[in-house]
């Protein structure tokens, strides 16, 4: 009997000594909010997508050289720079003008050389003798040299007149346009996008259409002229510099 006891009692305090357990209800234990934040699954930050810059299009090249049943275009990669990185459609039509105005200087200064070698001068067919008589200057004076040393011989007043006729045509059309001052703009026409080319001017006398096969082949005598005139001048001035006889 006293060992019955004595085992009960001995269960009794191994009892009190025992953590009392949690009742069963089928729910976790609550976790701190710092605890939430740390155990929460990381998410990976996804890089925003970087911006595609917009490639603008290509301006489309007026004059375009034939060549071999198709066109050949030099120059492409510098064209479609300054007309869309460096510029725009505006300033391809302003290098347009500028190499119309080229070509054309160049088409009036080829056919004044080959005139001046071939003996087609004006002591043949001007009534007059003198180019200059305050100078003494005379026109066989002048046929007798060469078409360097004949420009280089005309007085600075014949010189003159030629730049002023030149400046006269060049401020009519930087400030007309149709026949007709305009003011008030911001911009001269002759200043804007396709001026100073002479299609301002005009002046059409004869009633010749302009087409784009007039435009283009205008642009390519221009620039056979170009090429033709650089030759002739390198030539004349540094005799052997270019191996090809002249006419």
């Amino acid at each position: 009997m006293k060992i019955a006891i004595t085992f009960l009692a001995g269960l009794t305090l191994a009892e009190g000594f025992t953590q009392p357990s949690l009742p069963r209800t089928g729910l976790a234990p609550k976790m701190s909010e710092e605890e939430a934040v740390a155990e929460a699954p990381v998410e990976e930050e996804v890089a925003a997508p970087e911006p595609v810059a917009a490639v603008a299009e290509p301006v489309e090249l007026f004059g375009k050289a034939p060549f071999i049943g198709g066109e050949l275009f030099l120059g492409e990669t510098e064209w479609n720079k300054f007309t869309t990185e460096y510029g725009s459609a505006e300033t391809g039509t302003f290098l347009r003008a500028a190499e119309i105005k080229h070509g054309r200087s160049a088409m009036l200064a080829t056919v004044g050389f080959a005139l001046q070698k071939l003996g087609v001068t004006f002591d043949k067919i001007s009534p007059h003798e003198y180019l200059s008589v305050s100078q003494g200057i005379k026109f066989a004076d002048l046929a007798a040299m060469g078409p360097i040393a004949a420009v280089k011989a005309v007085p600075v007043e014949g010189i003159a007149q030629v730049f002023a006729v030149i400046a006269a045509i060049e401020i009519y059309e930087l400030t007309h346009r149709d026949g007709e001052i305009k003011e008030g703009e911001s911009v001269p026409p002759g200043l804007q996008a396709g001026g100073l080319t002479g299609y301002n001017l005009n002046y059409n006398p004869l009633k010749i259409e302009i087409t784009d096969r007039r435009k283009l082949v205008e642009l390519q005598n221009g620039r056979a002229a170009m090429f033709a005139i650089s030759a002739w001048v390198a030539a004349e001035t540094i005799p052997g510099s270019v191996p090809l006889p002249f006419l």
